[in-house]
């Protein structure tokens, strides 16, 4: 019994010192890793019905589902960033050589100002201006900077990109192809009760699915509008813009609003009402909408957390993860509450006399 014991024990500690092993090798692919699961998750039911519905064999409607998921997710992605980096590029020059005064916008906005609204900003200390107007035009120096540094390392790092790239969609085809193979053998490995894997299983999913399929297309939509409508009204750097919207569309009790709103209001102020008219329209009725409209369509009741919820996980989530945080905070929050919620149901309870 107790030579049983010892080898189970040696069994324990050689799979923990294996599988530390494991991460710790596939680390410098993380990412690569991350979303080639992600995608695999996303586009697994895809790969299902062309199976069912074609009848062709798992390696045909695998390399068609990642032809797919190429087109439509990955491609558009390279694109975007790659106009943003350039862009953003072009917006640094334009601050460094004072083509775009920003110090100068931010007077123009503080003179617009009802007289009222100027005492009660110099009452409360706000009047001087020359501090928050030193801070903006050095947070935007540092932001297109950023960009433009991207811009000149892209180069450099084209190598390790293209590396990670393949990797991905290496993976990506061989999750799509043996996917509910490798889900079985891990829900195996789980010592877990079916129903309680079964139940994190369903959850992890509806949780990526809802992540990914909803927020981010829900984001993604606020961001091309508000874009198209900066473009159209004329308003600079209108991709850059754009991307910020749809990032902060992400963040519950944000919302894309935080940027179009104050452009609106410096149109109002400064005498350009029918811009201003036409952003307030379109932000409330066209923008403001696809929240309400394309998200409880796209996330569904089964996967909905608390706002306060979302917000803190996915802030912790791109702080520690960086841009894969996204999805990765409200996917441990979510699976935080449902492991928590299967310990509540399956804790003896204690019958008091």
């Amino acid at each position: 019994m107790n030579q049983t014991n010892l080898q189970f024990k040696t069994l324990v500690l050689l799979l923990v010192l294996v599988t530390i092993a494991f991460f710790w090798i596939l680390l410098p692919f993380y990412g690569a890793v991350f979303w080639a699961i992600i995608l695999g998750i996303i586009f697994a039911p895809m790969q299902r019905r062309l199976q069912v519905r074609f009848g062709w064999n798992r390696n045909l409607t695998s390399l068609c589902t990642l032809s797919a998921c190429l087109v439509v997710a990955i491609l558009p992605v390279i694109i975007t960033s790659t106009l943003l980096v350039q862009e953003g590029a072009i917006l640094y020059k334009n601050i460094e050589s004072g083509k775009l005064d920003i110090a100068g916008y931010l007077e123009q906005f503080k003179n617009v100002l009802p007289s009222y609204f100027q005492h009660l900003l110099d009452r409360f200390g706000m009047g001087n201006l020359e501090g928050l107007r030193e801070k903006i035009v050095k947070g935007a120096m540092q932001g297109s900077q950023f960009f433009a540094t991207q811009a000149f390392s892209f180069g450099q790092g084209t190598f390790d990109f293209l590396v990670s790239f393949f990797v991905m969609l290496y993976l990506l085809f061989f999750l799509l192809r043996d996917g509910p193979q490798l889900v079985r053998k891990v829900r195996t490995a789980v010592p877990l009760a079916e129903p309680q894997k079964r139940r994190l299983q369903l959850k992890f999913n509806r949780v990526v699915r809802a992540t990914v399929k909803g927020n981010v297309l829900v984001a993604v939509t606020q961001g091309v509008l508000g874009g198209l409508i900066f473009w159209f009204l004329d308003i600079p750097s209108a991709l850059l813009w754009a991307v910020l919207m749809a990032f902060l569309s992400l963040l519950p009790a944000v919302g894309a609003g935080i940027v179009w709103v104050p452009v609106a209001v410096y149109f109002l102020l400064s005498g350009s009402i029918w811009q201003g008219v036409v952003l307030v329209l379109f932000g409330v009725f066209v923008i403001g909408l696809v929240d309400n409209l394309l998200r409880p369509i796209l996330v569904g009741k089964d996967t909905k957390m608390p706002d306060y919820l979302i917000l803190i996980s996915t802030l912790g989530g791109l702080a520690i993860f960086g841009l894969n945080g996204f999805v990765i905070g409200p996917l441990i929050a979510a699976l935080f509450i449902s492991s928590w919620a299967l310990f509540v149901e399956a804790k003896p309870r204690v019958i008091l006399p």
